[in-house]
């Protein structure tokens, strides 16, 4: 979509969410999850000394998406209809809040440890900034695709990566359809690639465990969680906080300096690589223009008061003691219920201090500061804090945020279909860029060749 046509474009308010309707989605969210914790930990054999592992996040995420894609064809009683997943996708938002407390306690604790990493934490953000493109673009030239690459292939393509694409091309540009795709592909599938990818990366042994957590930091809260995941299913039980801390720790780097470093570093260089390798790989080869069907930019969500920012708090972590109970067997005592509220008071601080700071800086970064404060060696109590969080296990807190985001996957099938398999293609090589990229040069920096 155009500036000029947004511009002329009124965008309605963001309705609020009905108690009734945020109650139904609770409902249905939690028997995903408990039906993905019953379903447990897969492990698939691939050869005599490798498996893939898949985790009860990936199971609520699929449960999730097939029971909203299948709701045109269920009883209204449970049938998940448009504005149940567009609440549904509001809820993830502040449901994710509550991971990135979580991983802010592993991190604080873990914090002398992170900084022994040194410059293999600083530069291993060049492999996710510049992975995508390396990866992406000259598959997506070598498939036909002209600029839509450019958008494709310049990030991992979430929400400020829109804004950036939007602002200086327009959505309806061929830069936006590749943005637009990208985010698509990441929002659908994003999660279920890179836990499988990231697994069987990790599955090869030829990375420390470190230097593939850092990788899982691409960025985005729920891909994070599900690499991480499928990295520490991979190695022995007492190394999944440090694989969950070192994860943390990069996509927290990801998400404070990526908007700046997209803008000036990353897209610049995609255009300019363009240039150089279009008339190269791209020579003879050429699709039909991707065309978005329907309006994708007024959409305005559904608003959530603070209010309903704390059920939502709250009923996440209710819904965590799911799996923590029946897959990590903490049955939910008074210290479990003590771990939860202390992670909630974190949340409910961070997004304090966001609110009266105007947004400066993202909640994400505040929930973060004030969890790691809570655990950091030096901090009074540090240790009695450590021991009360650390009864909730990180993977046990994956699957509701992914059960939300699995319900809010079907209000955009429509548009991603209008996108094309190959652009879809070079998403995924884009994902893969970002981790890949990243856990290679933490490799290096870490054992230096």
């Amino acid at each position: 979509m155009s500036t000029a046509h947004a511009a002329a474009t009124p965008v309605a308010a963001a309705p609020e969410a009905g108690a009734g309707k945020l109650i139904k989605v609770f409902i249905i969210a939690t028997a995903c999850v408990l039906l993905a914790e019953l379903i447990g930990i897969v492990n698939v054999p691939m050869g005599a000394h490798y498996k893939v592992v898949l985790l009860p996040l990936l199971w609520a995420l699929l449960i999730g998406a097939a029971w909203g894609l299948a709701s045109p064809k269920l009883p209204g009683a449970i049938g998940v209809s448009h504005e149940l997943q567009a609440i549904s996708a509001a809820v993830l938002q502040p449901a994710l809040l509550l991971f990135v407390a979580k991983l802010g306690v592993l991190v604080g604790g873990n914090l002398p440890k992170i900084m022994e990493a040194g410059w293999a934490l600083v530069f291993q953000e060049f492999g996710h900034f510049f992975g995508t493109m390396v990866f992406g673009l000259p598959v997506a030239l070598l498939l036909g695709i002209k600029r839509e690459a450019i958008g494709a292939t310049f990030s991992v393509g979430r929400e400020p990566s829109l804004a950036i694409i939007g602002e200086k091309y327009g959505m309806a540009s061929p830069e936006g359809r590749g943005v637009l795709a990208e985010y698509m592909t990441g929002t659908i599938f994003g999660a279920v690639f890179i836990a499988i990818f990231a697994g069987l990366i990790a599955g090869l042994g030829i990375f420390n465990p470190h230097a593939l957590a850092m990788g899982a930091g691409v960025g985005s809260g729920s891909m994070m969680a599900a690499a991480s995941g499928a990295i520490a299913a991979q190695f022995p039980p007492e190394m999944a906080k440090d694989i969950a801390a070192f994860a943390a720790a990069s996509n927290l780097i990801t998400t404070t300096i990526g908007t700046y470093f997209t803008l000036f570093l990353s897209l610049p260089f995609t255009v300019w690589a363009y240039g150089k390798l279009e008339p190269i790989l791209g020579r003879g080869r050429s699709v039909k223009q991707v065309e978005v069907k329907g309006e994708v930019s007024h959409d305005p969500g559904v608003k959530l008061a603070f209010p309903t920012l704390l059920v939502v708090w709250v009923v996440s972590a209710a819904m965590s003691l799911i799996g923590n109970w029946i897959v990590y067997k903490t049955a939910p005592d008074a210290q479990v219920i003590a771990g939860l509220g202390i992670m909630i008071g974190a949340v409910i601080v961070g997004y304090g201090i966001y609110k009266l700071t105007r947004g400066i800086v993202p909640a994400v970064v505040w929930v973060s500061a004030i969890a790691m404060l809570l655990t950091y060696p030096a901090m009074p109590f540090a240790a009695e804090v450590a021991a009360l969080t650390g009864k909730i296990n990180f993977l046990a807190m994956t699957a509701p945020m992914l059960a939300f985001a699995g319900l809010s996957i079907a209000k955009d099938v429509p548009v991603f279909r209008s996108l094309g398999w190959r652009i879809v293609v070079v998403s995924l090589m884009a994902n893969a860029g970002t981790f890949l990229g990243a856990t290679i040069i933490a490799q290096f920096f870490m054992h230096p060749v």
